[in-house]
C-alpha cells in the first residue's frame, strides 16, 4: 500500500474517532466538564472530513488552492483550541489549587504571546516583497503556530513535570487525558520543528507519522474516557504517608499565598 493510501486510512479512523469521542464525551455527560475538549472534537470531525471527502469526490489535492485557504481560515482556530484545551487540561490537574492555576495560566498566555511574536518577527525578514498576500498569511501562520507549539511543549512540560512531584488525587480521566494529549501534542510540535529544519524532504513521512499517532491518540481517547472515569482516583506519585502530607502542605501553603497576592 502506497504512503498515501495509508495516509487516507488513517484520516477515516481519525475521523470516525473524533466522532465517536465527541458522542461518548455527550452521551456520558462529560462534556460539561470536558467543554473545551469537547469543542475541540466537534470542530476536529470536519475540519478532518473535508479535505479527504473532496479529495475522493472531486479529486482537490492539498496542493489545491482550495486547501490553500481552506488551511489559512481554518489553521488560526486549531492554533486557538490548541491553547484552550491545553489552559482547560491545567485547570483540570489544579482545579483544587486556584492560586496555582490562575498564576500558571497568566503565565502560560504571557509566554505564548512572546513565543508567537519572536517567531513570526523573525520570520517576516525572510518574507519577499513579491510574495503574494495570501502566502504571506501562510507563512506567518505557520510562524505563530510554531511559536504556540513551542511555548505550549513547555507548559505540558510542566504539568508532567508537576504531576511527578505532588501527589494530586486526580480523576482516572484526567490522568488518561493528560497523558495522551501530551503524547499527541508533543509529537505534533517535534514533527512540526523537524519539517521545519528539514523541509520537503520529510514532508511523507511527516504526514504518515502523524497522522498515524492522531488517529491512534483519538482511538485512545474514545475508549479512555467514560463516566466511571471520573469516580475513580489516582495519586501519581505514591509516596509514604508522611511525605506526602509533607508535600500537599507546602502545596497549600503556596496555594493560600497566591491566593493572597492575586486578591490586593
Amino acid at each position: 500500500m502506497s504512503t498515501a493510501a495509508l495516509i487516507s486510512v488513517f484520516q477515516i479512523i481519525e475521523v470516525l474517532g473524533s466522532a465517536l469521542t465527541a458522542l461518548n464525551l455527550f452521551t456520558s455527560g462529560l462534556y460539561r466538564r470536558y467543554r473545551i475538549f469537547f469543542a475541540y472534537f466537534v470542530f476536529r470531525v470536519p475540519y478532518t472530513a473535508t479535505p479527504l471527502i473532496l479529495t475522493r469526490t472531486s479529486g482537490l489535492g492539498l496542493s489545491s488552492n482550495f486547501y490553500f485557504y481552506y488551511f489559512i481560515y481554518s489553521e488560526p482556530l486549531i492554533i486557538l483550541l490548541y491553547i484552550l484545551v491545553v489552559v482547560e487540561l491545567y485547570t483540570l490537574v489544579l482545579e483544587r489549587y486556584r492560586g496555582v492555576d490562575t498564576l500558571g495560566r497568566w503565565a502560560m498566555y504571557l509566554a505564548v504571546s512572546i513565543s508567537a511574536a519572536v517567531s513570526i518577527l523573525t520570520l517576516l525578514p525572510k518574507i519577499a516583497p513579491t510574495t503574494p498576500e495570501p502566502s504571506r498569511w501562510q507563512y506567518i501562520e505557520v510562524a505563530a503556530e510554531r511559536g504556540v507549539d513551542l511555548a505550549l511543549v513547555l507548559f505540558i512540560l510542566l504539568i508532567l513535570g508537576f504531576l511527578t512531584r505532588y501527589p494530586i488525587p486526580l480523576s482516572r480521566n484526567v490522568v488518561v487525558h493528560t497523558a495522551i494529549y501530551s503524547a499527541f501534542f508533543l509529537s505534533n510540535a517535534l514533527g512540526l520543528l523537524l519539517r521545519t529544519l528539514l523541509g520537503h524532504r520529510i514532508t511523507g513521512t511527516f504526514n504518515l507519522a502523524s497522522t498515524a499517532l492522531s488517529a491512534a491518540c483519538t482511538i485512545a481517547w474514545w475508549r479512555g474516557l467514560s463516566a466511571r472515569g471520573e469516580e475513580v482516583k489516582i495519586h501519581a506519585p505514591e509516596l509514604r504517608p508522611d511525605s506526602e502530607e509533607r508535600i500537599l502542605e507546602q502545596l497549600d501553603l503556596l496555594n493560600a499565598t497566591l491566593l493572597r497576592v492575586s486578591q490586593k
